[in-house]
């Protein structure tokens, strides 16, 4: 996750500056499905994904970050209060937003911040308000199966996902929108499912 945080980043402004008088917004969209301190690395990579945009001038507030947050204080942390995702790194938690926690990670508000839920967006809480010119970028980070994707709970589905990514599509929610998933059995997600004339690049573990 290391590499990929920095070459997704690098490739969105490359991208960027080869669109001629592009004027819209990047937005992300970081999701780690798991929680327990044996899952440590998926809330840890999502921690590393915030710090790449975040230094690469993805403003905070078109950041979102769902995740459990049971790992930096977890008893069984050595070093409380701190996350790292790689071996000596340094602390990648400090300032991470705390968008969607605990009970709120689950595939049911994952799609709603996704597609902007304006309900949401009432009761204060960040959601994607992206509109024809704006770039989208998807992390999740998690255990797969085919055709779905785990949350702390509940599944996700490959159905519902490409439902929504469709309907976004049809809205003009988007110009480009990046998704990577690192999960098992990951690559079921699009397989046979995701149009290929929606301007959406998709990679998977």
């Amino acid at each position: 996750m290391y590499l990929m945080a920095d070459s997704i980043v690098q490739n969105v402004h490359t991208n960027n500056e080869r669109d001629n008088g592009w004027n819209g917004t990047i937005w992300a969209v970081l999701v780690a499905g798991s929680n327990g301190w044996f899952n440590y690395r998926h809330q840890a990579d999502i921690c590393h994904a915030y710090q790449v945009l975040h230094e690469h001038g993805v403003s905070d507030k078109n950041i979102i970050v769902m995740m459990y947050d049971d790992i930096a204080h977890n008893e069984q942390n050595p070093t409380q209060g701190i996350i790292i995702n790689k071996p000596n790194g340094k602390d990648v938690y400090k300032g991470v937003p705390k968008d969607y926690i605990n009970s709120e990670v689950t595939p049911e508000m994952f799609l709603k911040v996704l597609q902007g839920d304006q309900s949401l967006h009432q009761k204060g809480k960040k959601v994607v308000k992206s509109g024809p010119n704006d770039h989208i970028f998807v992390y999740f980070a998690d255990h797969g199966a085919p055709g779905l994707i785990a949350f702390p709970n509940g599944e996700l589905y490959a159905k519902d996902l490409n439902n929504a990514l469709r309907n976004m599509a049809h809205q003009k929610k988007f110009n480009k929108m990046a998704i990577y998933i690192e999960a098992c059995e990951s690559g079921s997600m699009f397989s046979g499912l995701l149009p290929n004339n929606i301007n959406i690049f998709a990679t998977t573990a």
